[in-house]
């Protein structure tokens, strides 16, 4: 026998039978070989199934986000431009003053616009953020005395949206429209009762007399509370001016107008708040007489919605745990 060519007796199949010395290595190998194409095939599989996770979550974030663009913007016909007023008026909500006012000024720039729509569907919000918009809308309309603005009311327009509502030339809204709530209200929370329970004890170091005003873990101090009820009565008197001077002679002579209630569509047109009803596209068709709408509201970058929702949720959500309250034409 050569010393290339040694054989074994395999004696676990009764001897006789030859087999290659190597074997246990070979199978062994064969088992690793087996193992790793194993361990590959279940990486594929978890990186398809995680990118299919993101492209799942990321359609998601932008269904949820991306608000439809009307493709009408890029419109050289004559059209009714239009720029809507949807939700809280708050300066870290869509319905802020800068937004709103940029979409007027494109709106009115626009050399194919024969009437604006101020379309309008919101509980009202911030009195700073409404009078900057009612204040650009009465400038707006002397620099461009040709074309009419028109406010159309959908399924609300309270207290901080009818402040702006007001400086239109006319408005309209549906007979089942919410109209109203002229008034100003600020809300807050005492928890002086329930520190007293717990047993906690809370120490509060101020410079200046009233410097922690309103404060929900102290007492209510009568001195402040006269306070701020003569700054809300002063608010209050600006609403009902800003009203008065975009109405004029149309409101009637009625002393509940200016008490906070809100009306339907129907209620408010008897009472001089609105001048007609109709929708949206009524107005563009019937009242403008160009039938095409475009709309001119300024539409966010979809991350920075996202990262301005998040921020604005948190804290809104810890001024409310906190009780910390602001005017508020709502």
């Amino acid at each position: 026998m050569s010393d290339d060519k040694q054989e074994t007796t395999d004696f676990s199949t009764g001897g006789g039978k030859r087999r290659d010395p190597h074997w246990e290595r070979d199978l062994l190998n064969r088992i690793a070989f087996a193992s790793i194409n194993e361990q590959r095939r279940a990486r594929r599989w978890n990186v398809f199934f995680k990118l299919l996770l993101a492209i799942y979550l990321f359609s998601f974030l932008a269904i949820f986000l991306v608000e439809e663009v009307d493709t009408g913007a890029l419109s050289d016909e004559d059209h009714t431009a239009m720029v809507d007023v949807f939700g809280v008026i708050s300066a870290d909500a869509d319905a802020n003053a800068e937004n709103i006012i940029l979409g007027l000024q494109d709106a009115f720039e626009d050399k194919h616009t024969k009437g604006v729509i101020l379309r309008l569907d919101t509980p009202g919000g911030a009195p700073v953020q409404a009078g900057m918009i009612n204040d650009e809308i009465h400038r707006l309309r002397k620099k461009y005395p040709d074309i009419p603005v028109y406010a159309v009311i959908e399924d609300m327009c309270a207290s901080g949206g009818y402040y702006i509502a007001a400086a239109a030339d006319r408005i309209y809204a549906d007979k089942a429209s919410i109209v109203g709530s002229i008034g100003v209200r600020m809300d807050g929370f005492g928890f002086v009762d329930t520190l007293d329970k717990l047993g906690v004890e809370r120490r509060l170091l101020t410079a200046g007399e009233h410097k922690a005003l309103l404060d929900p873990f102290s007492p209510v101090d009568e001195r402040e509370k006269t306070h701020i009820k003569g700054l809300l009565d002063d608010i209050h008197r600006q609403f009902i001016e800003v009203v008065k001077i975009g109405r004029g002679d149309r409101l009637k002579a009625d002393p509940k107008l200016f008490s906070g209630l809100i009306w339907t569509g129907e209620q408010a047109l008897d009472l001089g708040l609105v001048d007609a009803l109709g929708s949206a596209e009524w107005v563009a068709r019937e009242v403008v007489g160009a039938e095409e709408i475009v709309n001119f509201t300024p539409v966010p970058d979809v991350w920075q919605r996202f990262a301005d929702r998040i921020g604005a949720g948190a804290a809104a959500h810890f001024a409310a745990e906190m009780g910390i309250g602001k005017p508020q034409l709502r």
